[in-house]
């Protein structure tokens, strides 16, 4: 019989159910002060239609989309440094697999997917720092 160490531990025991969606169409200055006020490092961008997919803008895209190039934050819409589409990973994937994935696309955060809806996020640290696997 498996001890309780043996568990798999799921995408959705470590996933932050704080999801804050912005439009496409908002400014980079808009989507950074979302960002801040809400305590987040990306935001999932609205799809315009049922057939579009979801897209992602993080620090980094304002950093590289915005600030690097030395554009002004008010003039820069989301849509043109958002990453689209993303993938996003079932809720009970397991986090060897979520994080060998995301290792291997290059991507530090996906969307957390069960039955169609989009129900949290999880990031490469939060599955190192967020649960126990490293405290044992």
């Amino acid at each position: 019989m498996a001890d309780s160490s043996d568990r798999i531990v799921r995408g959705k025991d470590v996933m932050s159910t704080n999801i804050i969606f912005i439009d496409g169409m908002a400014t980079a200055r808009e989507a950074a002060a979302a960002m801040r006020e809400k305590r987040v490092h990306s935001l999932l961008v609205t799809k315009r239609h049922a057939d579009d997919a979801w897209g992602i803008v993080s620090v980094q895209d304002i950093i590289n989309g915005v600030l690097i190039p030395g554009k002004r934050a008010e003039e820069v819409n989301v849509y043109e440094i958002m990453t689209k589409p993303i993938m996003s990973v079932p809720a009970d994937m397991d986090i060897r697999y979520i994080a060998r994935l995301l290792h291997r696309v290059g991507m530090r955060r996906a969307p957390v997917e069960e039955n169609g809806q989009l129900i949290g996020m999880v990031t490469l640290s939060a599955l190192v720092l967020d649960n126990d696997l490293f405290l044992k």
